[in-house]
């Protein structure tokens, strides 16, 4: 049983779609595979999620979704502004534990980056890496600026001694550019972690079964193994 969480270096980076990659990839394994999403911001209470799109993708049904706030900004903020009680780091703490002690795998998504604000008392994604003694996986975009945005990530992690599991870039372009290019040597050299993934941009279509049977090669093999066993 291990817990991974899933950060990002800013909003809209593909933390979703990268989720329901590994979850789909890990399910393919063999493995029994939750997913929890501490806080979903920017979603009426009718409309599909980030972790509907989870299961939709990978088939992944043990899911949990502590709190939803109808105004896309940091949950703490969308909590204040709704009038709806703030999420509670013991409460989401609970939830992890809960499902860890069942699957093998349990997938833990963050909102925004490794440093927003989740909930009372103003705890983060890397406050619940500490709690449950839990490696990161982080997930950057491809292209020009992404490597400050690692770096800065990389030392926030290391600064309370979380483990960095490695980088994924969320949505690889078909025809990356120069910068894309070059990251892809850059960004291990300038984070200090290995570069884990590289996620197909646009491939979180209608086509479900052919992203669950591909969604295993977008990972480097050795890596996914490791999350797997």
């Amino acid at each position: 049983m291990s817990v991974l969480i899933v950060a990002g270096t800013s909003t809209d980076v593909g933390k979703t779609v990268v989720t329901a990659a590994l979850a789909a990839g890990l399910s393919a394994a063999g493995r029994s595979v939750a997913v929890c999403k501490p806080a979903q911001t920017g979603v009426g209470p009718d409309e599909p999620g980030d972790i509907a799109e989870v299961t939709r993708l990978s088939g992944v049904t043990s899911t949990v979704e502590l709190a939803r706030f109808p105004e896309p900004l940091a949950p703490d903020t969308a909590a204040r502004r709704s009038g709806m009680p703030l999420v509670r780091r013991a409460q989401v703490l609970s939830a992890v534990r809960e499902l860890d002690a069942r699957h093998d795998v349990t997938l833990v998504e963050g909102a925004g980056g490794l440093l927003v604000r989740l909930g009372a008392g103003g705890f983060t994604v890397r406050d619940l890496a500490v709690d449950l003694d839990a490696p990161v996986v982080v997930v950057a975009a491809a292209g020009l600026g992404t490597l400050n945005h690692c770096a800065l990530t990389a030392e926030a992690l290391a600064s309370a001694r979380v483990k960095c599991s490695g980088f994924v870039i969320g949505s690889w372009p078909r025809n990356p550019d120069l910068a894309a290019r070059c990251n892809l040597d850059d960004l291990p050299v300038v984070t200090g972690s290995p570069l884990v993934g590289r996620v197909p941009e646009g491939i979180a279509g209608p086509d479900v079964a052919g992203f669950a049977a591909a969604a295993a090669e977008w990972f480097d093999p050795d890596w996914l193994e490791t999350l797997a066993t």
